[in-house]
């Protein structure tokens, strides 16, 4: 059985994941890999198989992480790890520290609930180690750079997939602003086709929930081959961006186990925030004023989370007029742009309605022909300096009849002359309010996914790492 297999694996080409089974040693499974993910579960008297921690997380934390071309040999009482030809391979045993109680729903309907009210906590969790004790720097001990380090990257490329790419997308903003240093931003699964002009002088920073994105992998590994430096902002230890990245920023979000994400995107825009700061800093684009003004009011996160977890009864009170539509528009301008496209998606993956997201002042270049009397818009006008270019947006979609949800900070008094019911969330600096803006956008996608009686956790046809291109 184990040689047959060994026979098999160098005759086949591409990116897999195998398990093998004989009918003749039923007590025996053997599985390799080659560029998709694979981990071994060590428990007492029974072993595991898996392509993620959290499918195991309820039964053991130690866990061998596969190599490529490496197989393992699993019965219930042992494992043996070899290479192609035979030759024993000694593993390191990678023991989780997640908490156990993550992959249980805790009380909560379903996953993606719990998940979004555990936001506060990953905020925390994920800035607490990164801002200085006084309150006015950021420091990544694990990245160390130096003033050098930053002012010898000529550009940076992002690159990610879904909703990781909409991450990089405010993460543009960001950095663009507060380190003045150029981003361009990638969808990983595009990268590798257009001959980038990626070389030594670039910074590639890849952004993965699960660290196991094989787009994302897969255009790490090219931007790596054109010299660029590589960095990863993933939320799993040892995952296969993390070992492959230069360095890595670990967002602590915690497991995710909903297919669609909430915290990790949340606490993903935490970290690539504070990685601007850091940057803006140390290249000296950063007055510290600035850099205090935008912790003071990151450090504020957790508890106004609250202040939007108060308005539940609101947001679900709004989908009765979303839960039989079949298309829905978001709209956003600047930074709030990046957050409708998340918005929709997550409305889509869940609630299997249509919904588009578009940069307000693009409507009336084709897309106002499909607005038309009682077509949901969902309108986020958070971004002060382009609030009143979107007052005129939301006119025009309101001259044609749509029903309009606003979305503004506390305090705004525009807005809401303009639409038909309006959600606020706490006022905060211009960089920080799309992470807070994004939470009700979530709730509302939720509860009408819920109205629809939709498989919320497992929404159909998607998983939660996507291991194929």
């Amino acid at each position: 059985f184990t040689s047959t297999v060994r026979k098999v694996l160098v005759r086949l080409r591409g990116s897999y994941s195998l398990v093998f089974m004989c009918k003749f040693e039923p007590d025996k499974i053997i599985c390799s890999k080659k560029d998709n993910p694979l981990i071994v579960g060590l428990g007492q008297g029974e072993n595991y198989i898996a392509s993620d921690i959290p499918a195991i997380l309820s039964y053991t934390r130690k866990t061998y992480i596969m190599n490529d071309g490496e197989i393992a040999i699993v019965m219930k009482d042992n494992v043996w790890v070899t290479d192609l030809e035979g030759k024993p391979i000694s593993k390191k045993v990678f023991e989780v520290n997640w908490d156990a109680e993550a992959a249980e729903k805790g009380g909560f309907e379903h996953f993606m609930l719990k998940e979004i009210y555990e936001q506060p906590k990953a905020i925390k969790d994920t800035m607490s180690c990164r801002i200085t004790k006084d309150g006015k720097h950021v420091h990544f001990e694990e990245l160390n750079w130096t003033p050098e380090d930053v002012k010898s990257i000529g550009k940076i490329l992002i690159t990610a997939c879904g909703t990781a790419y909409h991450a990089g997308l405010l993460a543009k903003y960001f950095i663009e602003k507060l380190a003045r240093i150029p981003v361009e931003v990638d969808i990983a699964s595009e990268y590798r086709y257009r001959d980038p002009l990626t070389d030594s002088k670039t910074l590639c920073i890849v952004i993965s929930q699960s660290g196991e994105t094989i787009d994302t992998l897969a255009a790490l590994k090219e931007a790596k081959r054109r010299g660029a430096r590589s960095l990863a902002v993933t939320n799993v230890v040892g995952s296969s961006i993390s070992r492959e990245a230069d360095q890595v920023a670990y967002t602590w979000a915690g497991p995710e186990i909903a297919v669609a994400s909430t915290k990790a995107y949340t606490t993903q825009l935490v970290t690539l925030l504070l990685l601007s700061l850091y940057m803006g800093r140390l290249n000296g684009n950063l007055p510290v004023d600035r850099e205090e003004k935008i912790l003071a009011d990151l450090t504020k996160l957790p508890d106004q989370c609250q202040a939007i977890f108060d308005q539940v009864d609101f947001i679900k009170g709004l989908c009765s007029a979303f839960k039989d539509k079949e298309d829905v528009f978001f709209i956003g301008r600047s930074m709030d742009y990046g957050l409708a496209m998340e918005g929709a998606l997550k409305l889509k993956e869940i609630s299997y309605i249509h919904a588009e997201s578009y940069a307000g002042g693009e409507l009336k270049h084709g897309t106002l022909s499909l607005i038309e009397a009682g077509v949901p818009v969902i309108a986020l006008a958070t971004q002060l300096e382009v609030e009143e270019k979107m007052i005129s947006n939301i006119k025009e979609v309101k001259a044609r009849d749509a029903y309009v949800v606003g979305v503004v900070q506390d305090g705004d008094t525009e807005v809401g002359k303009t639409v038909d019911d309006l959600i606020k969330v706490p006022a905060s600096d211009d960089f920080v309010v799309p992470i807070l803006a994004i939470i009700p956008l979530q709730l509302l996608a939720y509860y009408i996914a819920v109205s629809r009686g939709n498989d919320v956790d497992k929404p159909r046809n998607l998983a939660k790492s996507v291991t194929v291109e």
